[in-house]
Parts: structure tokens; C-alpha cells; sequence
């Protein structure tokens, strides 16, 4: 089977990255919140980024696990915890049939994500495994997950090569201030100088008021030409809509797809994790940026994240090559022993000369890492050496 559900939580779902295409039918896009450590915990159990993760909000559920397999929580720190143990987050763990996940108390952030190697028996609705809370559309059922309930894996993964290595840097969820980059627009122009100034030069907090679909911000009035209403228009991710009252509201996953008022800026891509993490009561300032900064940010996160799965799934060739001395041949490929005996006898030259003029080189005994190309070896060396260059 899978998995059954003990206890539900506040809020868990099951969530991808999102139902794409469908906007203009009325349905919204949803996904998780916080697509950045959604990811990384597919990678760190081997999934495709756009694997269906548990979004879990605030108070976590009760998890009894019917079948073996290797999972990764990330985000936010919720008290993670497996047979009642304190368990480690940001790393790939084998859990076994009859083994208990749960939450034991929110510490930092607000949403962790739960991966499970292989993938969750839901079914694809519209290209996708997310929940639609509003329409009960996709996920487990179309709703969030209750006790009794039962979701098997679809290719679970009992033993998992480089389980060492499956393990990412935990990420700072936000605790006090952020600072939130937006992309100015599309409806600017229907603020004045003034209100823009406002927007980007003072401080708002996040209020009680914040869910899946938005969050409303407290803090100094953003002033329109003519009001905030407009003829309705497309709602992206992240758009920072500002009603005639002046305060912002920022669209989150299960935004609405159209909207009647006015947007003054929306944010940036890789800050929007930042938004889904925070509490009421963290404080934010908004900095404008350009398109073109905020593609290169976006760019550079997924640099990181391909080489977070580089780290873990490349393999290593673990050869060992034996010297008796650093001038002895070992067993390896001519490139790869010239490569190795010219670091044996270069990294521990002495700058030293000897009375011919000839520099003296000692290396010692002990085991050394060498890379050839892509490749790393280990050389051992079972002597120290003395020599003349």
C-alpha cells in the first residue's frame, strides 16, 4: 500500500507544481506554496522536481507508514519527528511499514513538504496531482487529508544508492523582517508618484489573514490616481493587488484567475517562498527590481538545485590506486597514473635546493585524493618518498 493517515493536521494536501494551462477555463493553477523546498525534497528521494509532495500547514499530521520506502521533509521546522524520535529534515530517510511520522510542534516558518521516493498513487486531473481546494478538483479526493485516509506509493524505493550524500543545506525560514523583490506593474501607472513611494519606502506586516488563495498585509495606505477598481484582468502568482482601501494583498497558489483591482507590482519568482513561509506578524519591505535580474535570480536558483542533484545522483569512481612509492606505476590507466604520481610528487615538494641545484621533494605515506576530468580516485601510498627534480 503506502501509507495511512492517523490524524490530518491543520491543513495537508496533496500538491505538485501546479495545474498549468487551464486558467482561462476558470480553474486555478494551485501547487505548493513554497516550490523551492518542494524541490528539493524530490531531489534528495530522486524524484523530478514536479513530483507530488504532502504540503503540510502549521500543525502537522499523524503518518502511519503500511510499506517501506525513502522520504525527505523540508521548509518549515514543524517538530519533524519518526517514532516519536526527533528526525532529521533536509536529508533522504528510509522509513519502514509500521513506522509513525509526525509533527510535533511549529518552530520556524509555517509549511514543511513531505517527498516519497517513487512518487503517490493519486491520479493526474488535468495534467496534475494538485489539490484544488475551491473546485475539489485533483489530489486525494479534492480535499485536504483526513484521519483514516489511505494513499499508496507508486514505485516505492526500499534501499536507495547514496543515501550519504542525500542531503541538502537547511534552508532560514523567516522570523521577523523579509525583504520582498517585485517587478513593478502591470498597473503601476494607476498609483501616484506618492503611492508608489509608499509602497516601496514603508514597512507592512503580514496579518491573520492568510491562507492558500492570498495574504493581507498591514501597514501605510499605497495611493491611487482613481481608485483601485479596474475592468478584471489575469491574476499571477505573487501579484500584489491594492484595493481602493490602499492596503496590499499578495495572490498566493489558489489565487483566483481573473481580478478587478488594481496591481501595482508583482513578486519575483524566488522570493515568493519567503511569502509562504511567513507568519502573521513578520514584517516586509518590497524593493523593486527589473525583468531582467529577476530571470538571472531564477537562473541561478536552478543552477543550484541541478547541482544539488549532480552532488547526489553522479557517480564516483572509488578506484584505488596503489603505489609502493611515488614513482612506482600503479594499476590504473596511463592518464590516470601519470596523473596521480605527479601529484604525489609535486603537492609536498620542498622549495628547497639541494647542493647540484636540484629541488627536493619528500612525500609521505597515506591515502590522497586525486581527480582526473570528472572523475576522483583515491591513491595510496605505502612509503614516504625522497627524491631529486
Amino acid at each position: 500500500m503506502g501509507m495511512k493517515i492517523m490524524t490530518g493536521g491543520f491543513l495537508t494536501t496533496v500538491q505538485d507544481l501546479g495545474r498549468i494551462g487551464y486558467q482561462e477555463t476558470g480553474m486555478a493553477v494551485s501547487g505548493v506554496m513554497d516550490q523551492h523546498s518542494a524541490k528539493i525534497a524530490n531531489i534528495l528521494v530522486g524524484n523530478d522536481c514536479d513530483e507530488a509532495v504532502l504540503e503540510v500547514t502549521m500543525m502537522g499530521p499523524s503518518i502511519q507508514f503500511t510499506e517501506d520506502n525513502v522520504i525527505a521533509v523540508t521548509g518549515a521546522d514543524l517538530g519533524f519527528a519518526i517514532n516519536k524520535q526527533p528526525a532529521a529534515m533536509y536529508r533522504a530517510l528510509s522509513v519502514h511499514a509500521g513506522d509513525i511520522l509526525e509533527f510535533k510542534a511549529l518552530k520556524t516558518g509555517l509549511r514543511a513538504y513531505i517527498a516519497f521516493a517513487g512518487g503517490l498513487d493519486i491520479p493526474v486531473v488535468m495534467g496534475s496531482r494538485s489539490t484544488n481546494l475551491k473546485s475539489k478538483v485533483g489530489g486525494f479526493q479534492g480535499r485536504k487529508l483526513e484521519a483514516g485516509d489511505e494513499i499508496g506509493f507508486r514505485a516505492p524505493v526500499r534501499v536507495m544508492d547514496h543515501m550519504e550524500r542525500r542531503v541538502a543545506e537547511t534552508e532560514i525560514m523567516p522570523t521577523k523582517e523579509i525583504e520582498v523583490r517585485v517587478i513593478m506593474g502591470p498597473q503601476d501607472d494607476c498609483f501616484t508618484e506618492k503611492g508608489k513611494e509608499t509602497f516601496l519606502n514603508s514597512e507592512y506586516a503580514f496579518t491573520s489573514e492568510l491562507d492558500r488563495m492570498g495574504c493581507r498585509l498591514e501597514g501605510e495606505v499605497i495611493e491611487h490616481v482613481d481608485g483601485g477598481d479596474i475592468i478584471s484582468d489575469g491574476i499571477t502568482f505573487g501579484a500584489v493587488q491594492v484595493p481602493s482601501h490602499g492596503k496590499p494583498i499578495i495572490m498566493m497558489a489558489d489565487h483566483q484567475t481573473t481580478g478587478g483591482y488594481t496591481k501595482i507590482a508583482c513578486v519575483i519568482t524566488v522570493d515568493l517562498p519567503k511569502v509562504a513561509q511567513a507568519k502573521p506578524g513578520v514584517k516586509l519591505r518590497f524593493k523593486a527590481v527589473s525583468i531582467e535580474e529577476a530571470q538571472e535570480l531564477l537562473h541561478e536558483e536552478n543552477v543550484r538545485l541541478a547541482s544539488l542533484r549532480d552532488s547526489i545522483e553522479k557517480e564516483k569512481n572509488e578506484e584505488t590506486i596503489r603505489f609502493k612509492d611515488a614513482g612506482a606505476l600503479g594499476s590504473a590507466a596511463p592518464e590516470v597514473q601519470a596523473a596521480a604520481k605527479a601529484a604525489l610528487t609535486a603537492a609536498f615538494r620542498e622549495n628547497a635546493l639541494s647542493p647540484a641545484g636540484d629541488y627536493i621533494y619528500w612525500v609521505p605515506a597515506g591515502t590522497f585524493r586525486i581527480r582526473v576530468g570528472e572523475e576522483e580516485f583515491t591513491v595510496e601510498l605505502e612509503k614516504e618518498t625522497f627524491g631529486l627534480r
